[in-house]
């Protein structure tokens, strides 16, 4: 087999975006759910959890649902946010998805 002049092996990659896997608000439930389950502790975690499942469903949408400028919603659910508990509340039902609480 001749190679072809001007050709190459090389594979392209792509970053990996979570949020393209989440098509249906069961695997937005269940992403969210593994994560407070596995990682309990983990606030920015969950926090950009949430922020992935945003991306998913759009985020100028979630932010309107959510009462929030798209920039805040942005920030908030970002690597570095650091989102009050009245902001997640708001995110959450704007995503329609629910956080709940079972015995340790």
């Amino acid at each position: 087999m001749t190679k072809m002049a001007g050709t190459s092996n090389k594979t392209k990659t792509v970053p990996y975006d979570v949020a393209e896997q989440l098509r249906t608000p069961e695997e937005m439930a269940a992403y969210l759910d593994a994560w407070l389950d596995e990682a309990p502790d983990d606030a920015a975690g969950i926090a950009r959890a949430l922020g992935d499942i945003a991306r998913a469903k759009g985020m100028s949408q979630v932010a309107r649902d959510a009462g929030l400028s798209r920039e805040s919603l942005y920030k908030a659910l970002s690597e570095n946010g650091n989102p009050s508990f009245v902001t997640v509340l708001k995110v959450a039902r704007a995503l329609g998805v629910r956080l709940h609480a079972e015995a340790a």
